[in-house]
């Protein structure tokens, strides 16, 4: 496979996985980084980051809503309930290896 079509196809991918992830909003963070050690916040860092890297000016806000679908604040009002104790007392012992 060429790089051409590799990168292609991780794009096609990656846009699969946010729109996943966008409507799989009972799915919260919390639960995706105690499961899987990243989640929704991770991949907009990876993609400001990516921006970065290629000297393209992209914020932390506008990073996000490329993974939310909407700001990051609307996100979290609609969709994100105070985490549980168990929740948050896995995520704290799992933390480091974030």
């Amino acid at each position: 496979m060429d790089d051409p079509t590799r990168t292609e196809l991780e794009a096609a991918v990656f846009r699969r996985l946010v729109e996943h992830l966008r409507s799989r909003t009972d799915v919260q963070n919390i639960e995706l980084m105690n499961l899987a050690g990243f989640c929704r916040n991770c991949l907009s860092n990876w993609m400001k980051d990516a921006a970065d890297a290629k000297g393209v000016s992209l914020s932390k806000d506008e990073s996000r809503q490329i993974v939310y679908g909407m700001p990051y604040e609307e996100w979290k009002a609609r969709y994100q309930p105070e985490a549980r104790p168990a929740q948050r007392a896995a995520f704290e012992k799992g933390a480091h290896k974030n």
